[in-house]
Order: structure tokens, then sequence, then C-alpha cells
């Protein structure tokens, strides 16, 4: 059941990454971020308030469970985000999008670190099956020589940030769900810290306020609809990460590849990323996924 939840986690991610292709054109990233954690705080409480009217067992607060879900939503919503976006803009997204999909061997480092978290031969092989698989389905970067020395430092530096941010932050989520079962709430409790923080680091209001009343109705349904499928993805990981090894679900959930790849080949006619190597790349995640779930 983890690797199911886990899948469903990467597809809802995977659904945000292609919906956000079409935000970005109709309303900037830094004032269209605002929605997205606005829903990510709005969506999963009203989920919440839904659970709490037809669960059996009695509601109890954590302090410890809730700390762990807001120094996650600092780290990996706030923090990896926002040095996504730097290393996007630095690297361009071919290669940024190589440095994400390593993220699950930070996971994997603070998992054993801070939950004590250790795999075995046959779990680590199929996970080196799958990164495997990733690195060959991403698209191929153009060449580092084209960038100046200190733009590569920054971008690299950048890189390591993202992928360090979004796996401890993920470590801390299994950990909070280990602590305290709360998927919904510690879903909102994460997105507040991170809503917070972006309040905190925001200094150009004017700008924003503009480019929120200039958008257009289909550009905030667009970033609400980011806010929704990423709300349950942070929802349905959480619940993956107390049946399965945190490091194990991060890594299925980086598996959007398998979902983007399709997309973009056949819906956004993008024939020239169908290459021998990509698709030999998808049946290996594939392949390593199977052989995870049929352990």
């Amino acid at each position: 059941m983890g690797i199911a939840y886990a899948l469903l986690a990467m597809l809802c991610f995977a659904t945000n990454i292609v919906i956000t292709r079409y935000a970005v054109v109709r309303l900037p990233v830094e004032a269209g971020f605002f929605v997205v954690l606005a829903t990510n705080v709005l969506f999963p409480a009203a989920l919440f308030a839904a659970e709490l009217g037809v669960r059996a067992a009695p509601y109890a607060w954590d302090w410890k469970g809730a700390g762990l879900f807001a120094i996650g939503g600092v780290i990996g919503t706030f923090l990896g985000r926002r040095f996504l976006f730097d290393a996007v803009k630095l690297l361009g997204p071919s290669r940024a999008s190589v440095f994400h999909s390593t993220s699950p061997a930070f996971a994997l480092i603070g998992a054993w670190l801070l939950a004590g978290e250790v795999l075995g031969a046959y779990e680590i092989a199929l996970m080196a099956v799958v990164w495997v698989g990733l690195w060959f389905t991403q698209p191929r970067g153009g060449s580092l020589h084209s960038s100046a020395p200190e733009v590569l430092r920054r971008g690299f530096i950048a890189g390591l940030l993202t992928v360090a941010g979004f796996g401890f932050g993920n470590v801390l989520r299994g950990l909070a769900m280990r602590a305290w079962d709360e998927a919904a709430l510690g879903t909102v409790i994460a997105s507040l810290a991170a809503l917070a923080c972006q309040f905190a680091v925001t200094r150009n209001w004017a700008r924003i306020r503009a480019q929120l009343r200039g958008a257009d109705r289909q550009a905030i349904l667009l970033y609400i609809g980011c806010g929704v499928f990423t709300s349950l993805g942070s929802i349905f990981i959480s619940l993956a990460m107390t049946r399965i090894e945190i490091a194990l679900a991060v890594l299925v959930v980086h598996t959007t590849p398998l979902v983007i790849f399709p997309v973009s080949v056949f819906l956004l006619k993008n024939r020239e990323e169908l290459t021998p190597r990509t698709v030999g790349g998808a049946l290996l995640v594939l392949a390593g996924i199977a052989f995870l779930a049929l352990r």
C-alpha cells in the first residue's frame, strides 16, 4: 500500500508540473507562488475538517509532530522550491532537473541519520536501477562551457541546496507522521510555515499586487490547481512514509518523468524527446518500482 500511496503522490506532483507549464505563461511565479501556498493551506484544511467529521478516533494535538511538520515546510516547501527557481534561472531547466532527480539520495542519507533507517542491499540495488533510469529520462542540457564560472558555481550551490531541502524536508515529514499520524493537518502546518517565510522575505509588494490584479481568472485557477495537486501529493507521500521506508517513498515520488515523458511526447508533440535513451530509462524506472512493490 505504501508504494501505491507514493505513486499517487507522484501522479499529483507530475500533474502540477504540467499545469505549471501553462500557469507561468499567464502569471509570474513571484505572485503565483502566493496563490499556490494559500491553496496549500486552505485545501488540506478543508480536507481535515471533513475528516474530523467522519473519523472514529479522537483528535489529539502533538507538539513534536507539529514542530517537525513546520520545520519540514520551511526546509522543503519554502527553501527547496526557492532554491529550485534559482537553479533553473542559473543553470537552465534541463540541468536543474538533473539536480532535482538526485533528491532521493539526500533523503536516503537523512533517513539514515535522523530516522535510523537502514536499507538492505536488494533495496539499494533497485534504487540504483531507478536512479539510472531517471538519469536517462532527463533531457540533455546544453554545454556547461557556455556559462560563466561564477554563474556555474552559484548554480551548483543552488542545485545542491535544492535537493538537500527537498530530501531532508521529506525526511522530517516522515518523522512527523510517525510521531503524529495527521497527514492533512500536517500539510496545513507545513504550508503555513512556508507561507510565513515567503511573507517575511518578500519586499516588492506593489509589484505582486499589480500582477495579481492584472491576472486573468484562468491564471488564478491554474495556480489554484497547482496548489490542490501539490497538497494532495504532500498528503499521499506522508501516508506512504508510514507504510514503507522514507527513502523508498521519496524515490518513487521523484519518478515524475514517467508521466511527464509521455505527456510531452504524445500530447505536447515534443517528438524529439522520444529516443532509445529516454525509452530505456523509462523502462528501467518501471522495472525498479515493480520489483520494489513485489519485495
